[in-house]
């Protein structure tokens, strides 16, 4: 059982990396690709009305509340010297517009941002209270009554039940009692509410919905009026004239329930105009909105919540992991000699910021340098601490002085030489003398050049603009990472390099 420890951990470890990196890509909609954008639309409710001299303002706009379908990212009011709140009644939602005084024509606006997003259609909701039954005459009720008869025994539920008697009563070709309601309906909200009274004699709940169609670009856009009727457990959505069922394609629903659009008191001439425009947002940005949205833990454990200096200092952070992974392949596999583990790491890193041509100029001119320096301390027999800190001294003076150079020159490029950790560099000149003074040369240029090429295969590794969003985003790919090098822990076969030097005595064999 100890043998599979390893495995089962390097297991774990992947499926949890993996399976969190498929839940942000497929479920919350984490783009892949840094420069993708989503398209979005603007909705805009403008109220126009005329202020009564001398008398306060309430105004209440209908506004939508977890729209089926939709998620709103943002939304923005817009009404100067107003207060203004916002309640939540019944599923039902409306901004309140207050103000002391005002005069004249009045415009306020109300903004929202939203997208398209899975959730499950039309939710399940309490049951509402039992409908009020209509008043009617009664001969009417006798024909309502005959009416929902037939369409009773054509129907096995509510949701059948509804569907009939809309197609009944839209029936092109209606007999006497159907000919005498579509005559009574006038308007599309007369239709509606028709349709909710005759439901209510049979005591099943139903209410007009407003939902506005969505297009590319659209000003003076008309909301189309729609009926819901409770099945029990969830609003059922039905078009008044066609039966057809749900929410029509690229429909918004606004608002819900007997209630007007616009409530007005101390203006008169109450007016609501709405525009949509289609816009195009970053797609990162839109999967964290609708992350936050939707109250996912997912977005509290993200880099983007971080303030940005931190950000930027855990992106870089977050590739030095796979920079380790490619010495761990390089040597355990490959057989590359370097000075150390970490110093190429470090030294790729230096390369992102001097790029990659003038990285290998400088750091070899520095080491080469500050070798010839070391030998020179070698004579004066210093013990090792004074002999570092020396050499680390040395370092920054030539640094220093390959600075002052490059800028004489022209070369501004060579200022940059400031970026490389000058106590890597100290060591790996104090590591490159002893292997030279104890090895030869042979060894300690094989090793010098071995650090120079996994440092610049780090930097293109790491200077990969995907790789570096990728880590960023999605940094549960570390656990991958962590369980890869995990198992090449546990590697003990020939490297690439072995097989190469030792190829001749399997030819002999």
């Amino acid at each position: 059982m100890r043998s599979l420890h390893l495995p089962l951990l390097a297991l774990t470890l992947t499926l949890a990396g993996i399976g969190l990196f498929l839940y942000k890509t497929q479920v919350l909609n984490y783009p892949l690709d840094p420069d993708a954008e989503r398209a979005l639309w603007t909705v805009e409710a403008r109220v126009d009305f005329l202020a009564e001299r001398g008398r306060p303002v309430q105004a209440a706009l209908a506004i939508p509340e977890s729209p089926p379908g939709y998620v709103i990212l943002d939304e923005d009011f817009i009404a100067p010297n107003y207060g203004i709140t916002t309640e939540e009644s019944d599923g039902a939602r409306r901004a309140h517009f207050t103000i002391r005084r005002a005069r004249g024509q009045q415009t306020l606006y109300y903004r929202a941002v939203i997208d398209r997003y899975v959730n499950g259609g039309e939710a399940a909701a309490p049951s509402p209270p039992p409908p009020v039954e209509p008043t009617l005459t009664p001969p009417m009720r006798g024909l309502v009554r005959g009416l929902t008869d037939r369409v009773r025994e054509q129907s096995a539920d509510v949701a059948s039940f509804a569907r009939e008697l809309v197609l009944l009563l839209n029936d092109a070709t209606p007999e006497e009692d159907v000919r005498i309601l579509q005559e009574q309906a006038k308007t599309p909200r007369a239709w509606v509410q028709q349709l909710i009274d005759i439901l209510a004699t049979r005591g099943i709940p139903a209410r007009p919905a407003l939902a506005l169609p969505l297009t590319e670009n659209a000003s003076n856009l008309t909301p189309r009026l729609l009926l819901q009727v409770h099945n029990g457990s969830r609003w059922l959505t039905y078009d008044p004239v066609t039966a057809e069922p749900g929410l029509p394609p690229q429909t918004l629903l606004w608002h819900t329930g007997a209630e007007p659009l616009i409530a007005l008191e101390g203006g008169q001439q109450p007016r609501v105009e709405f525009a949509l425009a289609r816009t195009y947002e970053p797609m990162l940005e839109v999967a964290m909105e609708q992350t936050l949205a939707s109250h996912s833990p997912i977005a509290a454990f993200s880099i983007l919540q971080l303030p940005v200096q931190t950000q930027n200092l855990y992106r870089i952070l977050f590739l030095v992991p796979i920079g380790a992974l490619l010495v761990v392949l390089l040597r355990n596999l490959v057989g590359v000699k370097t000075f150390g583990t970490f110093m190429p790491i470090l030294i790729a890193l230096a390369f992102r910021e001097t790029q990659l041509l003038w990285g290998i100029v400088m750091f070899s001119t520095l080491v080469a340098a500050g070798l010839l320096l070391r030998f020179y301390l070698e004579e004066l027999k210093l013990l090792l601490v004074p002999r570092l800190a020396s050499v680390l001294i040395i370092v920054v003076l030539l640094m220093f002085g390959l600075s002052l150079l490059t800028h004489q020159l022209g070369l501004e490029r060579g200022l940059s030489v400031a970026l490389f950790p000058m106590v890597i560099l100290a060591m790996t000149i104090e590591r490159m003398s002893i292997i030279w003074e104890e090895h030869g040369p042979a060894e300690a240029l094989q090793q010098g050049i071995g650090s120079l090429v996994v440092a610049s295969l780090g930097y293109l590794v790491m200077a990969w603009p995907l790789l570096g969003y990728l880590m960023a985003v999605f940094p549960e790919l570390l656990l991958v990472v962590l369980a890869i090098t995990l198992l090449l822990g546990r590697y003990t076969g020939y490297r690439l390099s072995e097989l190469r030097r030792f190829r001749a005595a399997g030819e002999d064999w």
